[in-house]
């Protein structure tokens, strides 16, 4: 499933190699190369992991099966079919829910040490809290043993943007500090759950991403924002992805400090927060210049990473 910008950096690039030198033909003196890059395992420490991620709402599929409750990618994906750019949904996604036996065996045949899922909150708490899926907690207790059985590491994230529709329509999301405490119960209950065998926690899942695209562009579910900044029904792109982002990272403060101080004694694990960025650079050395690269920097990473 990609959004429509996706298929636009695809086709500015095509067009940037097709015309950027004024010509459509390939350049003749560019000849084919067979050459191997040494880029391998030998340039890491003994000790780095490498390994592979999913999410849950991307890779499991299983919409309908074992209690799952519905989440806010459902209502975006059935409300604008047009803002994905193939129309998909992740209803069946790549079926991993019913594959990851066989999906967790090509991980060790490539010689991968770890690999990297999240937990659809919705499918442990249908409605966001209360009652529990028992069938769902089933399948991540299966699917962590299956992992660890095949020698391979278990990095598990608690929050991969699917959040429960139950509590956005209740509150509204992360637009309300309620979500804070109801984050916190949801981690409890996965480290406590699952924390025997789990030792490498991720909060969340790229929190700048989910603020900005789903709180001030709309491509993102919830899919809100102003008017000028995109097709929306509702939002206010000016305040909401600083509230979102603001109540995001008190629930990754919650839920660190509550493993820390309960469970990282005894079950000896990690916890951490996926944080992305692009780098800037200043168009010169001028005051001004240098001030915008780092204002802009500060925007994409240090807000995230200094506070959380």
């Amino acid at each position: 499933m990609r959004s429509k910008s996706c298929l636009v950096c695809l086709v500015s690039l095509a067009i940037a190699t097709l015309f950027g030198n004024g010509t459509a033909t390939a350049t003749e003196s560019v000849k084919p190369s067979h050459y191997a890059s040494t880029f391998n395992r030998t340039l890491f420490p003994s000790t780095f992991i490498f390994g592979v991620g999913s999410s849950a709402y991307q890779a499991e599929g299983a919409r309908n099966v074992d209690g799952r409750g519905p989440c806010i990618w459902d209502t975006f994906t059935e409300q604008h079919p047009e803002k994905i750019w193939d129309h998909s949904t992740g209803d069946v996604g790549a079926d991993f829910y019913h594959g990851y036996k066989s999906d967790i065996k090509l991980v060790t045949e490539i010689g991968i040490d770890s690999f990297r899922f999240s937990i659809s909150w919705s499918r442990i708490f249908p409605k966001g809290k209360g009652t529990v899926n028992h069938l769902g907690v089933k399948f991540y207790n299966n699917l962590i043993n299956e992992i660890i059985s095949n020698g391979l590491i278990p990095f598990v994230t608690l929050f991969h943007w699917d959040f429960p529709q139950a509590l956005e329509d209740e509150y509204g999301g992360f637009r309300s500090h309620k979500v804070v405490e109801d984050f916190g119960r949801y981690a409890d209950f996965c480290f406590e759950t699952f924390g025997d065998r789990v030792k490498h926690w991720v909060t969340l899942n790229e929190p700048l991403s989910y603020s900005l695209f789903g709180y001030s562009g709309g491509t993102f579910a919830p899919g809100r924002c102003s008017k000028y900044a995109g097709n929306c029904s509702a939002g206010d792109s000016a305040t909401e992805p600083y509230i979102v982002g603001h109540n995001l990272l008190l629930a990754h403060q919650s839920a660190a400090t509550l493993y820390k101080t309960k469970y990282q004694a005894h079950q000896k694990g990690q916890i951490g927060i996926t944080l992305p960025t692009h780098y800037f650079l200043p168009k010169s050395q001028s005051v001004a210049d240098e001030g915008a690269a780092s204002r802009a920097l500060d925007f994409f990473f240090g807000w995230y990473v200094f506070l959380s």
